[in-house]
């Protein structure tokens, strides 16, 4: 019988279906439409063959109401004094990961101030969606449905962001960032794109005194580098790129660290990661490997990426798990519970991530399903 099953890899398994009669409890002889609708009810084993894909998915978790999360029954009331039948009461905070649905593959995504970016790199025309706040256009100009002439200052859902593309069947995003109210897009074959808050020249534009930004159809490109960018970083009033040639780029106000090791180091002010104990240092300190999983068991764990949120921190391993620490505002955490966390501590999710990116009071974590 093993043997038989083993051959039926990736098929659903059913027990034959009966000939002649159906029983049920105390001998009562079944009809046939109860039959197959125990059938039906009953589980199906599934196997999964060594070659079959897996999925991948999107998880959102932290603050809420700005939209951020893009799940609006999280944020919008029941109508009425009381919540009616089948609707959801409104969620201020998701303490833990939530199941983001969406149509297209995601491959990047970013988190800003109350605000957040994904892209895929499909052909279509449409190829970044925003959600969350956009008091400063940073998710680009959203039509109101009531007035066609105003913007929605929140998105409270993946909703489309235009880009001026020359060649949008062609085009490619490659990655996405955000900082406290600006955007960046890299492209790539047509450069950067930026969006939002420019009072710094974090924009790569010219700083125009007394601009307005809320409802703003402004979206810059820069294409003016040596090289071609192939990393956007976004600072919270400040942003980075750099080139295939090494070159760094900078715009905006202002100016963060990992080895070949695999090795956190921590310094500065805040929930570093060491305990309680330690809220300040002037000088790199290693946190420990072994918070991360490395073990005699298992040598050869190591963190292979680092995101920095405002006050908490995330990390990846080369084991695909994700862990997570500092302070814990509004649930940003994703750990199922409200207070600072301070060492690291693996968030569980149904999937393995394979990406992640921090926002003031909230995340997004790209994962591949297990099976």
């Amino acid at each position: 019988m093993l043997a038989a099953a083993g051959t039926l890899l990736g098929r659903r398994l059913r027990w034959p279906a009966p000939v002649r009669e159906h029983w049920g409890p105390a001998g009562r002889s079944r009809s046939r439409r109860e039959a197959a609708e125990a059938e039906a009810a009953a589980p199906v084993f599934q196997y999964v063959g060594e070659r079959a894909a897996r999925a991948d998915r999107v998880f959102v978790w932290g603050f809420s109401f700005s939209g951020a999360l893009g799940v609006p029954s999280f944020v919008v009331p029941a109508s009425g004094p009381e919540p009616r039948a089948g609707l959801r009461p409104r969620r201020r905070i998701q303490p833990v990961p939530y199941r983001l649905e969406l149509d297209h593959k995601i491959t990047s995504a970013a988190c800003g101030y109350g605000f957040t970016l994904l892209s895929s790199k499909t052909k279509d025309v449409t190829k970044v969606w925003g959600m969350g706040l956009n008091k400063d256009s940073q998710l680009g100009f959203h039509r109101s449905r009531k007035d066609k002439t105003r913007g929605y200052e929140y998105v409270l859902e993946p909703a489309p962001v235009p880009l001026p593309l020359d060649r949008p069947q062609e085009t490619k995003v490659l990655q996405v960032s955000c900082g406290r109210a600006h955007s960046l897009i890299l492209t790539d074959r047509e450069g950067v794109f930026s969006m939002g808050n420019n009072s710094h020249g974090q924009c790569g534009r010219k700083v125009v005194e007394d601009e307005v930004y809320s409802e703003s159809h402004t979206v810059h490109r820069m294409q003016d580098f040596d090289g071609q960018v192939v990393q956007v970083v976004c600072g919270q009033d400040h942003s980075l790129f750099l080139t295939n040639k090494g070159e760094v780029y900078s715009c905006g106000w202002g100016a963060d660290g990992q080895t070949e090791e695999g090795h956190v180091f921590v310094w500065g002010y805040g929930i570093l990661g060491k305990g309680p104990n330690l809220l300040e240092t002037a000088l790199p300190e290693m946190i420990p490997p072994t918070l991360f999983g490395l073990t005699e068991f298992n040598p050869h764990i190591q963190v292979s990426q680092i995101r920095c949120g405002l006050s908490h921190f995330a990390a990846l391993t080369n084991n695909g798990e994700l862990f997570v620490w500092g302070k814990n505002i509004r649930g940003c955490l994703g750990i199922g519970r409200l207070e600072d966390q301070y060492f690291p501590w693996r968030v569980t999710m149904p999937g393995e991530p394979v990406d992640v990116a921090c926002g003031v009071d909230h995340m997004v974590t790209l994962a591949k399903s297990f099976i």
